[in-house]
């Protein structure tokens, strides 16, 4: 017979551990509601089939509310972090360090596909019937495609989430005028500041609707998709869906590890479930930036950072993307009974699953483009073109996932290396005083004898 002494501590216990669970729902209700309006919407994609449909404008009403709301959001967030920093060198390492480690996390992403498919020799006795497309969209010059990713030719068409990376450099370069003209700038470097957190209150006001919308969305994009996860194409939802799973969990667990050791860890996957959910549930970067942001500041990545990072990696940083490149190259070669494992070739791929996943990623049609780059570099027929469009049709939400999930690991990693590794314990103020303490000894050491 047990002691009172050893009953009350097994209360204890048990209040405790029963408080610490009430804890963790509370924390994170929200996400779990939004996992699992997900997962109610896919099962009844599954269970209705195409009559899921019916249940999709319900879905359509989030995504327009959350693309109306990501052009002024990125605008703000863009703008008034630019206008905050100290000085244009902190800017320049920001995005250096965001390029380096966009390029790294990319290639590793292709040569973990490249590396899953020799091992388990996904794509052997392949079999696809071709039909000759029948309309070839006509994108223009590549030259031709870049002025329009960076430029638009009326004020109006930078209101419109189409052009993602020329809001971005129209809001660059607004923050970095502001920032120049120091005192006459303040009031609208306030002003910008403001809107950044209006449009943050914004976001946390549409999310309510959040399980609502991605569920009637889920299940009309499962409902859709259904007919086409049949025959051979079986095998890339096969292939590609446990390889974004494990990429998902254990690159990114390296890459937080890496950014803030344990912390870094408990802090990124403790507040990556709302991301995650979202960009899953509307396969697109973009919607997500919101929720990125929030969980940004949750993990306590610096405003400059992950207010540059953020919005500018929805649109040309897609690790997702690059997994789905090498699929579709081996993918193709199988149907063409191609050798794709020599090294000439495998080298090739990484460096055009590079390009898909940054360049092309960011260009009007860049999807569309990056697929008629992989046919015509290794010259199959345009028969090709629709088998590699239905394969990215099949596997885009687990790809939107990691492009976008990956976003936040990235700016993890940019303030490791930026701001050393107690990067957490800093607050914005010191972040931006390291920063202008750093610009002050690169003028002093570039600087004239004369005037030191």
């Amino acid at each position: 017979m047990s002691s009172p002494a050893a009953s009350d501590a097994q209360t204890t216990n048990s209040k405790t551990q029963g408080s610490r669970f009430l804890r963790i729902l509370r924390n994170y209700r929200f996400p779990l509601f939004i996992l699992a309006g997900v997962a109610i919407g896919a099962i009844i994609g599954l269970v209705f089939g195409e009559r899921a449909t019916v249940i999709k404008p319900f879905g359509t009403l989030f995504i327009n509310m959350m693309f109306t709301l990501v052009v002024p959001l990125v605008f703000f967030s863009i703008a008034s972090a630019v206008s905050g920093m100290s000085s244009a060198a902190r800017l320049g390492k920001i995005m250096g360090g965001m390029l380096a480690v966009f390029a790294i996390t990319g290639v590793i992403a292709s040569i973990v596909m490249v590396a899953a498919l020799g091992i388990f020799n996904a794509t052997d006795g392949v079999h696809v019937e071709m039909k000759e497309p029948e309309n070839v969209e006509e994108v223009g010059s590549i030259g031709e495609q870049l002025v329009q990713t960076v430029v638009v030719d009326d004020f109006s068409k930078i209101l419109s989430a189409e052009h993602m990376l020329a809001l971005i450099v129209f809001a660059v370069i607004v923050g970095f005028a502001t920032s120049r003209i120091g005192d006459a700038g303040k009031p609208f470097a306030q002003f910008l500041a403001s809107g950044t957190e209006v449009f943050l209150k914004f976001t946390s006001i549409i999310m309510y609707y959040a399980p609502i919308g991605l569920g009637a969305y889920f299940a009309a994009l499962i409902g859709e998709l259904g007919s086409q996860l049949v025959g051979d194409y079986v095998r890339a939802f096969l292939v590609y869906y446990p390889v974004a799973i494990v990429y998902f969990i254990v690159a990114f667990t390296f890459y937080a590890f890496f950014a803030g050791g344990r912390r870094g860890l408990a802090r990124f996957w403790g507040n990556i479930l709302e991301p995650t959910t979202i960009s899953l549930g509307t396969s697109s970067s973009v919607a997500a930036i919101p929720a990125n942001l929030r969980a940004g500041e949750r993990i306590g990545v610096p405003r400059d950072i992950r207010e540059t990072i953020v919005p500018i990696g929805a649109t040309i940083h897609m690790e997702g993307s690059s997994l789905s490149a090498i699929l579709k190259i081996a993918f193709l070669f199988a149907v063409f009974q191609r050798d794709f494992f020599t090294v000439e070739n495998i080298l090739i791929a990484i460096g055009v699953a590079l390009l898909a996943g940054m360049v092309m990623a960011g260009i009007p049609s860049g999807g569309f483009i990056g697929e008629l780059m992989i046919i015509t570099l290794y010259g199959f027929p345009a028969a090709a073109l629709p088998i590699i469009q239905i394969i990215g049709t099949v596997i885009d939400p687990p790809a939107t996932t990691v492009n976008s999930v990956g976003d936040q690991a990235s700016s993890m990693m940019v303030a490791r290396i930026l701001d050393g590794k107690d990067w957490m314990d800093k607050t914005e103020d010191e972040a931006e005083h390291d920063g202008q303490d750093s610009a002050h000894a690169e003028a002093a050491d570039t600087a004239p004898a004369s005037e030191r």
